[in-house]
């Protein structure tokens, strides 16, 4: 945090006003708006890989030459761990279509016209803005290439399949696994492979779409970013609506290079469509069955329902293969019906389990979203907004405090060196190992149970030190746990931050 307020000091000549931590949805990083004087503000980010930072340094002024809608980097500093960027607002398309996940996948017709703005934004930045690139820079390597399919379908059958408890032959799915990695890269392009291209990563500035967290990609086929954000598990797109944004994305490629007849456009789609399918299955597998995260846990029936359809739809040249995906969809842990999630099932077969035994039942209710919030005491507990009555109250004062000495005073709980101070004195360590076995116990049976609100406080003295490390410490376990939504309050710095539920 010192070293982006110094950044902001030596751009700006002032000390931001204000400075609001902000959730990266699955990043390392970390994000923060700072406001200047009159209102305005920059988004401070604060790295932990420098070539993750540079590669999006680097992408993002290349784009920015080339005039497509990305954030501008501001200012860096030298070691490019830290550096400021141009904000682009709080408002994501996520944001801006939960409306339609919410009904079931029913998106309006302003909801479709900002998919359809989006998706054909998509194909200027890949082509448009593969021109003059050095593939040098990309992060964590130059290009999309065979080792990467197969680390991404091995993730597939350790994390998913064999979970499962299905047994299937090794040596015969790998043979299949290195033709379909083939089939995938037998057409080699020169275009720019934005590799996590999702809903979260555009932001909608006065109502139109920009691009974020590109910093993962590389050269790589077009197919990956169309097949990855059309067939997101949660997103529930109608097969009628994937099908317009497909044709959209289809016409306006078309503009920048040759492409082949539709119909083969289509079908090479549907490999990449499989890909990242059985790509989604692994990562969920692993968060969920490995990491115990219930929200990766609830995401999977959607995932498999999407295998289930293509499957249903198109037949794949890898026979084994297959026969064993047909045989995973099958499965009587992920049945389904024709309007999505059987919930009926669920309710009449309490003991329905996804994955192995040991794994938390999903239960097909709402999502569980805990609130945190630190305080001083002289100001009062915080009143709990959900009417539920409040929750768990968390007494910090009997840990050292660092607020009795004048190096720390103006500091809060945030800042390195305090932070540095609570831990190397270790009693702030201890009194948290006892939160975090109560939280744990209490946020899983939360879930299922399928409540969707849960509060937690910490008061000290002047809710400043204490307090503030420990929101903060207790949001960032829950929600690297169980991949829920966590909303951090800390009411007498003024600082509020989000962490998104994972997709």
């Amino acid at each position: 945090m010192e070293e982006l307020i110094r950044l902001f000091e030596q751009q700006y000549g002032e000390h931001p006003v204000e400075t609001t931590s902000i959730a990266g949805a699955g990043s390392n990083r970390g994000y923060y708006r700072m406001k200047h004087s009159d209102g305005t503000s920059v988004i401070g980010v604060k790295g932990t890989s420098r070539e993750e930072n540079h590669a999006f340094i680097y992408l993002a002024r290349h784009f920015g030459e080339l005039n497509l809608p990305v954030p501008a980097v501001i200012a860096v500093n030298k070691d490019e761990m830290c550096y400021l960027q141009q904000d682009l607002g709080s408002v994501s398309l996520f944001d801006a279509l939960r409306p339609g996940r919410e009904a079931g996948g029913q998106y309006s017709e302003k909801e479709q016209k900002l998919l359809v703005e989006t998706i054909k934004q998509l194909p200027r930045l890949q082509i448009c803005g593969a021109r003059g690139m050095d593939w040098d820079n990309c992060y964590p390597q130059p290009e999309f290439n065979e080792v990467n399919v197969m680390l991404d379908l091995n993730y597939f059958k350790y994390c998913f399949l064999k979970p499962s408890g299905m047994d299937f032959h090794e040596l015969k799915l790998e043979e299949d696994f290195h033709l379909f990695a083939k089939d995938l890269l037998e057409e080699p392009v020169d275009s720019f492979m934005y590799r996590d291209f999702q809903a979260r990563n555009v932001m909608l500035v006065d109502g139109h779409p920009a691009f974020i967290d590109f910093q993962g990609g590389r050269k790589g086929p077009y197919f990956y970013d169309l097949a990855s954000f059309l067939w997101q598990a949660s997103a529930k797109y109608s097969d009628e609506l994937r099908r317009k944004l497909t044709r959209e994305y289809y016409d306006t490629l078309k503009e920048y290079i040759e492409v082949s007849s539709e119909r083969h456009f289509t079908e090479r789609l549907s490999f990449f469509v499989l890909f990242r399918t059985l790509q989604v299955l692994g990562a969920y597998g692993f968060r969920g069955y490995f990491e115990r995260k219930q929200h990766f846990i609830n995401s999977i029936p959607y995932a498999i329902e999407n295998l289930r359809k293509l499957l249903d739809n198109k037949s794949f040249p890898y026979p084994y293969l297959t026969s064993v995906l047909r045989q995973l969809v099958q499965l009587p842990a992920y049945k389904f019906d024709d309007q999505g999630r059987d919930d009926k099932n669920i309710e009449t077969h309490p003991q329905q389990q996804y994955g192995p035994a040991s794994i938390s039942k999903y239960d097909g209710k709402g999502p569980l979203v805990v609130r945190i919030y630190s305080f001083s005491y002289r100001k009062g507990i915080p009143e709990d907004t959900s009417g539920n009555g409040g929750g768990y109250v968390f007494d910090c004062r009997s840990t050292h405090n660092p607020g009795r000495y004048v190096r720390y005073k103006q500091l809060n709980g945030l800042d390195a060196p305090v932070v540095q101070f609570l831990e190397e004195d270790g009693e702030i360590l201890t009194f948290l190992e006892s939160v975090y076995k109560l939280a744990d116990a209490h946020v899983a049976r939360y879930i299922q149970r399928g409540f969707t609100s849960l509060m937690f406080a910490f008061g000290c003295t002047g809710g400043q030190h204490r307090s503030v490390y420990s929101a903060q410490h207790l949001a960032e376990h829950i929600h690297k746990k169980f991949g829920i939504e966590v909303r951090v309050c800390h009411r007498e710095q003024g600082i509020t931050q989000t962490f998104n539920a994972n997709t």
